[in-house]
């Protein structure tokens, strides 16, 4: 097996570059598909003038490949001078509260506005072709912002978009168009796995929508409901406002989108498996395990949590997906 060739690189502030990858054994990168920055962890020896602080960039690639470029947030040293560091991608700086009230923005259009406010760079970013109606938000974080949007953009078109930092650029993507030639299985670097099915934490088979109602003083009520799995499951019942510039057409396709999202059963898979350079939360990888329990599963699933582990010439990934369809 060919050695793994490893770039750890630091930028301090007088712009002076520090290679240290032979300085640490093991580099720790994850990622969530909503919610959270790209996080890179490692520790190394203190060694020569080396010397960065907070805010610093760090770059890593693995075989000429970027994996992750982002800054130093946090760093600790012990009594024997070893250095403990956690960096993130742009998307930390996104945890930034503000207030905004957009009309009529798309998720990209939304993105773009926040970016361009916080001073980040912008890559790739999909239309979604969703313009949300109103979207007002009071004090919140511009990250939280944003998964709402994307949310509301899920719920009224079906369609899944993955917002990360790619490299260093802000990106959105269609999620369709991130799937990847990977098949991970029993036959096909999987190691180990856990799965588990619920109907506990996010399961719904009626949704209830309110409108309100100017005219009448009173809010209109919009209820959708799959008696079949009610008979089974009992009522587990989704409530949520709308706005009222939204009309009825619009309303019954926003709650038939969400009955058929929420009205399943939750399925969780957690897979331990060798490491592929280039998956990360987000994409869209064919996992292919038989006889799981319920189900048999063979096809392309969205990836929720990802965390790839590099120690020494070892390459080990911990990968979680959810709501996945019998």
């Amino acid at each position: 097996m060919t050695p793994m060739k490893y770039e750890l690189v630091i930028q301090n502030g007088q712009g002076k570059v520090f290679e240290v990858s032979e300085l640490t054994d093991t580099v720790e990168y994850s990622t969530n598909r909503t919610g959270s920055p790209g996080k890179l962890t490692f520790s190394l020896l203190k060694s020569g003038d080396l010397s960065f602080n907070e805010g610093n960039s760090v770059r890593f690639s693995v075989d000429g490949q970027l994996i992750f470029f982002g800054y130093v947030f946090t760093k600790s040293k012990n009594r024997w001078d070893v250095i403990e560091v956690t960096c993130y991608d742009q998307l930390r700086y996104l945890k930034a509260n503000e207030s905004y009230a957009f009309i009529g923005k798309t998720a990209g259009e939304i993105i773009k506005q926040i970016a361009n406010q916080f001073n980040l760079k912008l890559g790739t970013i999909d239309d979604t072709g969703y313009a949300i109606p109103s979207l007002i938000r009071e004090n919140k974080s511009c990250l939280d912002t944003i998964s709402y949007a994307l949310e509301l953009t899920t719920l009224n078109t079906g369609k899944i978009y993955v917002f990360f930092d790619d490299g260093g650029k802000l990106s959105l993507r269609l999620a369709e168009n991130m799937m990847t030639n990977t098949v991970i299985g029993t036959k096909s670097l999987l190691t180990e796995y856990d799965y588990k099915t619920d109907i506990d934490s996010d399961t719904f088979n009626q949704v209830k929508l309110v409108r309100p109602n100017k005219k009448t003083g009173k809010a209109d009520t919009y209820i959708f409901k799959d008696s079949n799995t009610i008979s089974q499951w009992g009522l587990l019942q989704m409530y949520d406002s709308v706005d009222e510039e939204m009309n009825e057409a619009q309303i019954v396709q926003k709650a038939k989108t969400m009955l058929k999202y929420y009205n399943r059963v939750l399925r969780t898979l957690s897979i331990q498996s060798l490491g592929v350079l280039g998956i990360r939360a987000g994409s869209m990888v064919m996992i292919n395990v038989p006889d799981l329990g319920d189900i048999s599963l063979s096809k392309f699933v969205l990836l929720d949590r990802v965390t790839h582990t590099f120690k020494n010439d070892d390459h080990v990934m911990e990968i979680e997906t959810r709501t996945i369809q019998a």
